[in-house]
């Protein structure tokens, strides 16, 4: 079964524009990643959601995936769990549904 990595932003006022546009310049070519979708959660929030052949591929990509952030970050609010300005998950498949 596949891996996947949920990531929540929260943007600051003002910054969705630059938010999505940076995020559109991207290339996941990166081992194991299958797709991704960035969703609109709220006013000024979102979630990126990725498949993965395994969640170790997907923390095998950390270094990769902190680049990108960084060329976005200052569009970015800190998040209330206090872990800085992303709150991310990763985890292995176990059950799906059709």
């Amino acid at each position: 079964m596949s891996g996947f990595n949920v990531v929540r932003f929260t943007v600051k006022n003002g910054m969705d524009e630059k938010f999505l546009s940076e995020n559109n310049k991207f290339n996941f070519d990166v081992p194991g990643f299958k797709h991704g979708s960035m969703i609109k959660t709220g006013d000024h929030n979102y979630c990126f959601i990725a498949e993965w052949d395994s969640a170790s591929d997907s923390m095998n990509a950390e270094d990769k995936m902190v680049a990108m952030l960084d060329c976005f970050r200052d569009t970015l609010e800190e998040q209330s769990t206090g872990g800085g300005v992303t709150d991310f998950i990763v985890g292995d498949t176990v059950v799906e549904y059709h």
